[in-house]
């Protein structure tokens, strides 16, 4: 984005004051893609009260205030809130240009057991996304959280039918996103995407990712971190009930958490410092309805990290390094 963007976001009978979007964050290229991601991104999981409830209101302004911020790639599903993400989505966005903004959502999973991958339903799904957030096109599509089904669908059915949208116009680039590590070559072994995305598998305590890097680079796909903060563990916040990290990860997470408390240091600015750092990451997405979370990942992501409290950090969490659990399917993981 450059120079001074003058938007109004209309909300019912309200009109909420002009925005401006000249604030610059570093931006990198998205594998193959045309695309120039910033390096936070604002996920919208939160305005589908994944983690707490929020009002309309909270919602619209942590998403208008991560567009001020030039945070203008939103990561979204039909799964958050079961829809709500992308009407309140829908309502802040409709009334912006659509350069103004990069926009994805996923596609498969409904809600936490309705996962349908089926090609009628990726049509549906695709249209029903459009609608609810007002734009006639997405940038990218995720086949979400393809653990939890037989993969082979997603390779035989489901990628091809979104190939044959994307002819449409209504879809620009193709994905899939995934926890363990296992997915990503099963899929990219047998068809071409453009992106991926991995969540609460590249942070301060985790790191596998990290080891598909190559892989993924050499095939040109782009590669998006979602979960800086693993769902919560990495911050002063108490965690979702849902939450499925061992114990013993837990709790070295809280004596990280308190050190860095220690020396005055919040460990999720550590957290998202440690995300943005790498270089072969387009963006890292953290989501949040909490207007002032997002300004500080902003203001964390162009502050330089302490180094030396990272390496009392990393080396806190070293015992428990790349402990996760499994997800999904037992033999997908």
């Amino acid at each position: 984005m450059t120079g001074v963007q003058t938007c109004v976001f209309r909300t019912g009978q309200r009109s909420t004051p002009l925005i401006n979007t000249s604030h610059k964050v570093e931006r990198r290229k998205l594998g193959n893609t045309d695309l120039e991601l910033p390096v936070i991104s604002y996920g919208a999981s939160s305005l589908g009260q994944e983690f707490r409830r929020v009002t309309i209101e909270e919602a619209l302004r942590s998403c208008r205030v991560a567009l001020e911020l030039g945070m203008n790639f939103i990561d979204t599903s039909p799964f958050y809130g079961r829809g709500m993400s992308e009407v309140l989505l829908g309502q802040v966005l409709r009334d912006l240009p659509r350069e103004e903004f990069i926009l994805g959502t996923k596609l498969g999973r409904y809600d936490l057991e309705h996962f349908d991958f089926s090609a009628k339903r990726v049509a549906e799904s695709i249209d029903v996304s459009l609608h609810r957030m007002g734009v006639d096109h997405l940038d990218i599509i995720l086949c979400h959280d393809i653990e939890f089904v037989e993969m082979q669908q997603i390779v035989n059915e489901t990628l091809p039918a979104i190939q044959k949208i994307r002819d449409t116009g209504k879809v620009r680039y193709i994905g899939f996103s995934g926890y363990p590590m296992k997915v990503f070559p099963f899929i990219m072994d047998q068809i071409d995407v453009d992106v991926v995305l991995s969540y609460n598998n590249y942070h301060l305590q985790n790191t596998r990712f990290a080891d598909l890097f190559p892989y993924l680079k050499e095939k040109g796909v782009g590669i998006m971190n979602a979960g800086p903060f693993c769902a919560r563990l990495l911050t002063n916040a108490a965690l979702p009930e849902w939450h499925k990290e061992p114990e013993e990860v837990r709790v070295a997470c809280k004596k990280a958490a308190d050190h860095c408390s220690a020396k005055g240091v919040d460990i999720a600015q550590l957290a998202v410092q440690f995300c943005v750092a790498q270089k072969d990451i387009a963006t890292t997405i953290a989501g949040s309805a909490n207007p002032d979370n997002v300004r500080n990942w902003a203001k964390w992501a162009e502050s330089p990290m302490d180094e030396e409290l990272l390496a009392e950090v990393l080396a806190i969490l070293e015992p428990i390094k790349d402990i996760g659990h499994v997800e999904g399917l037992p033999k997908n993981n």
